[in-house]
């Protein structure tokens, strides 16, 4: 017979990111930054109701992604092209309003996830800072082997971003080298983007509790497995 219960003990779970889609819908339908900000709570209600489902269940650890710089990402940033300087941040030429938003989401995900920690004090809730991971990317695109303009999209065409056109459409083009754009396709990211990050998590200062703190196995495979882009 199965020992599911062992199983899931001895798993490290990934919770999502979850909520991205339930933000990217209804920016894109129109809907402002103030209304959306009325859904971060019940989005973080429903985090932390699949985490407890998991933890009774038998999980014992887990690692809970926050959300991306979303002022960052090519769609929203054709979308909400703004011609006021003092919208977008000087130093990565990011939505400063979209990405204050994305930091809201994430202060509140850290306050549930301390709050689960005091109920669950014998499971360990990895926080994952996307947000930071992603962000230094954007900062320092060259110290991580991407193009120096890193917000435009690899697949899509048109516009200052390479979004006004979606990746799979017919006047769509494809970059030659993947690997050194962050964006893919306007709202997914590449996989050197990804790639980059995973070895944030797993080797810099991304996770807290440090990943490597609480799995310390994860800290000799991801030697073998991460290597450089």
């Amino acid at each position: 017979m199965v020992d599911c219960k062992g199983i899931l003990s001895s798993s490290l779970f990934l919770m999502g990111e979850i909520g991205g889609n339930d933000y990217n819908h209804p920016f894109f339908q129109g809907r402002t930054v103030d209304e959306i900000r009325t859904f971060v709570p019940s989005i973080i209600s429903a985090i932390s109701s699949a985490i407890n489902a998991l933890i009774q269940l038998g999980a014992k650890t887990l690692v809970v992604p926050g959300n991306f710089p979303i002022g960052c990402v090519s769609w929203y940033l054709q979308t909400f092209q703004s011609k006021r300087k003092e919208d977008y941040d000087s130093q990565t030429g990011c939505i400063k309003r979209l990405n204050e938003f994305a930091e809201y989401h994430n202060r509140l995900l850290v306050d549930e996830l301390d709050h689960l920690r005091q109920l669950h004090p014998h499971v360990t809730i990895i926080y994952a800072d996307y947000y930071k991971a992603l962000l230094n990317i954007f900062r320092s695109p060259t110290e991580f082997g991407f193009k120096m303009a890193p917000l435009a999209a690899c697949c899509g065409g048109g516009g200052p971003y390479n979004a006004s056109v979606a990746c799979g459409g017919r006047a769509a083009t494809v970059c030659n080298d993947p690997s050194k754009y962050v964006c893919w396709d306007g709202i997914h990211l590449t996989e050197a983007a990804y790639k980059t990050i995973a070895r944030g998590l797993l080797e810099g200062p991304y996770t807290t509790p440090p990943i490597t703190q609480a799995c310390p196995h994860i800290e000799q495979s991801a030697a073998h497995r991460l290597h450089p882009i």
